[in-house]
């Protein structure tokens, strides 16, 4: 029986199966590797004196367990049409909502004060943050609609009535073309408020922004909105005694030296010994039990310590080029749909690179956000490492043209 012709490949499949961005591609490894690397040595001494597990390895077994499988997901994801995201953007909101609303009934796990968390399993397993899923599902779902901005009719009202004026006023403003985006930005925001997640709605809220920027609203809004957000979040931070004490603490960390700030002063303590070159990889003091949890929020201040000014600033140096290739390929994607897409997931990246060190060197202060490839935390690190794989699939729909 003769073999069943092939069936020829249409336009879409053919730009969906065009080369990923290798350089792109080489900085996510190169950040993943170092990443487990640096947790590794962080996390050994904590898992060694830890009685809950049984060998020091434990977290760097796990990470990496999560590595390969997020690396998997984002080659996967690499490879699939990212056009197919425009359907999936109200199924994933939706998703991302119920799930946050779930994070606020016992369901949820409450560490440290804050109840941020849902198991993968409902009698045990490991935690996730809900909120990780939102911001992905916040950019898309902009992405998506304000893609068809230049396309999309605008709707006129009766100029015989006094509300049909006062619409079209609207309307001229872009007031009402902003209210779907308002009310969705609201709705997540007010939820992951409740938990309370003060860097999770900075992140959100700065991603939503950004994906807004790039799709031409006014900036007038930016103004005005930016402002109400600017008063909105000094109020909650005012009405939050904890996150009050956050800021007291952030001003004079040695007020409180043995407890609420311990941690920061060891991590500053962990920077200013490293020096130019550092102490060498794994020789670091402050992990030995001077630093909670080293190898969560804090794990950069490790790799100061251990791999110097030099080390540090290499690190920060890759994570910058990953940002600015990211913001390249935003620039010469196919369409404006690739371009929102990436520019949120690149910009959701900035600023928690951002926010994590700002904590660790006391610039800002401890707003409890892991740094992304390197931080413990698996389902985290695949989430990072899928959003990843949607750049790449942008990047191989990029016309050969535009790579050159």
């Amino acid at each position: 029986m003769a073999r069943k012709a092939k069936r020829d490949l249409t336009m879409e499949e053919q730009l969906a199966r065009g080369p990923i961005d290798l350089p792109f591609l080489m900085l996510v490894l190169l950040l993943t590797g170092i990443g487990l690397i640096m947790m590794f040595s962080a996390s050994y001494a904590s898992a060694y004196y830890d009685s809950s597990v049984s060998t020091p390895l434990f977290y760097i077994r796990r990470q990496s367990e999560y590595a390969l499988l997020g690396l998997f997901v984002m080659f996967a994801v690499s490879r699939f049409n990212y056009q197919y995201l425009r359907a999936l953007v109200i199924p994933m909101l939706a998703v991302s909502i119920f799930l946050l609303v779930l994070v606020l009934t016992p369901l949820g796990v409450e560490i440290n004060d804050a109840q941020r968390w849902l198991k993968l399993l409902i009698v045990a397993g490991p935690t996730y943050q809900p909120s990780e899923i939102a911001k992905v599902a916040v950019v898309l779902f902009f992405a998506a609609r304000l893609s068809k901005r230049d396309t999309e009719h605008i709707k006129r009202f009766s100029k015989r009535s006094w509300l049909g004026r006062r619409l079209n006023w609207l309307q001229k403003i872009g007031f009402l073309e902003l209210v779907p985006y308002g009310v969705v930005l609201l709705a997540v925001l007010g939820l992951v408020v409740l938990e309370p997640h003060m860097s999770g709605t900075i992140l959100i809220m700065v991603g939503a922004a950004s994906v807004l920027f790039v799709a031409g609203i006014h900036l007038g809004w930016f103004f005005g909105v930016g402002s109400l957000a600017v008063a909105a979040v000094v109020f909650i931070i005012r009405s939050k005694p904890y996150m009050l004490s956050r800021v007291e603490l952030w001003l004079n960390p040695w007020k409180d030296p043995t407890d609420k700030g311990f941690q920061t002063i060891q991590s500053l303590l962990a920077i200013g010994s490293g020096g130019l070159l550092g102490r060498g990889l794994g020789k670091s003091i402050q992990k030995i039990l001077y630093i909670p949890e080293p190898e969560n929020d804090f794990v950069f201040a490790i790799v100061v310590e251990e791999l110097g000014f030099l080390g540090a600033g290499l690190v920060l140096l890759l994570f910058s080029m990953l940002i600015l290739r990211g913001y390249w390929l935003a620039l010469h994607a196919r369409d404006k749909f690739g371009t929102l897409t990436v520019v949120g997931l690149i910009t959701l990246l900035a600023v928690q690179v951002f926010l994590n060190i700002g904590v660790v060197t006391n610039l800002i202060p401890n707003t409890g956000i892991s740094l992304p490839f390197f931080s413990f935390g698996g389902t985290a690190l695949i989430i990072h490492l899928a959003e990843m794989g949607v750049i790449l699939s942008v990047s191989r729909q990029i016309p050969a043209a535009r790579k050159d």
